[in-house]
């Protein structure tokens, strides 16, 4: 592991937050909390997606309570619920049956919000795929554009099947030149589907600073404060990482590493293949 590449603690909170972890902007905690516990908490100088990764809880925030939210076992059994928590509130999460276990995806906003507290169901998910081939993956949008508002943040959830690659070619976005290319800096928290299994994940930079490929495994934290990156799930294991976003503005422009466009080119042309075969 580097300063990039964390092991999440099998304990019940973890916590890694700006500028200690090297981000301007973005935070991450994640807490596992047993039947009768509670935690309580403010959100400081951070905006908050808090993402019921499984069991089922509920979240009050100043004066809204979101009961009986979550529906998944896991990450790998469903759509998520979410709850968007502006700065400078109290909140507190209420575990309800077996156990529950949340993400929270932060970013330093240094404002008190004008949006309000808000909840977001599996219903209210966009899902689909991305890629083509062996580096296609399916994608849970729970936030990223108007229909969910935040000040910064924009987050989702990403599944690499078997053998696969994720954010495929590679891409950054760590230059503010728009439409070519915002800044934004990203986490990713992994999760694999089998206590054992693994894959890999590769980061680098243009200017050499960042040049490494780590290996994932359950609760790996990936903080990506600039540079290319891309992931693989070794064969016979998913990969799900819940990825999230802050930076200047609030939308995507990735920039896909030069020496790798061809291959966008080849999607077409395989997608082109596949459209016709099924005709």
């Amino acid at each position: 592991m580097n300063q990039y590449f964390l092991r999440v603690n099998e304990g019940t909170h973890f916590v890694s937050e700006p500028p200690q972890n090297g981000m301007k902007y973005l935070g991450f905690e994640r807490i596992v909390l047993s039947p009768g516990n509670f935690h309580v908490s403010n959100s400081q100088d951070f905006e908050i997606f808090l993402v019921v990764l499984g069991g089922r809880c509920t979240v009050k925030v100043k004066d809204r309570i979101f009961e009986n939210i979550g529906e998944r076992r896991n990450v790998f059994s469903g759509k998520p619920y979410a709850v968007y928590i502006p700065p400078r509130m109290d909140f507190s999460i209420e575990v309800l049956g077996f156990g529950c276990e949340v993400a929270l995806a932060k970013a330093l906003v240094g404002e008190a919000a004008k949006i309000e507290p808000y909840l977001i169901t599996p219903s209210q998910v966009n899902s689909g795929k991305w890629g083509i081939s062996n580096y296609s993956r399916t994608f849970h949008q729970i936030a990223v554009d108007e229909k969910h508002p935040a000040v910064k943040l924009m987050v989702g959830e990403t599944f690499t099947p078997s053998g696969n690659w994720s954010t495929y070619p590679p891409h950054r976005h760590e230059r503010h030149n728009p439409p070519e290319e915002v800044f934004l800096e990203e986490i990713y928290y992994y999760r694999v589907d089998h206590p054992k299994g693994w894959g890999l994940a590769r980061h680098y930079s243009d200017d050499g600073t960042i040049d490494f490929a780590g290996v994932i495994k359950d609760n790996t934290l990936h903080l990506i404060p600039k540079g290319y990156h891309t992931a693989v799930a070794a064969p016979g294991f998913t990969v799900y990482y819940l990825w999230f976003l802050a930076g200047e503005e609030r939308v995507q422009f990735p920039y896909v590493d030069p020496d790798m466009r061809f291959i966008d080119q080849a999607t077409k042309m395989i997608k082109n293949i596949e459209d016709n075969l099924s005709l």
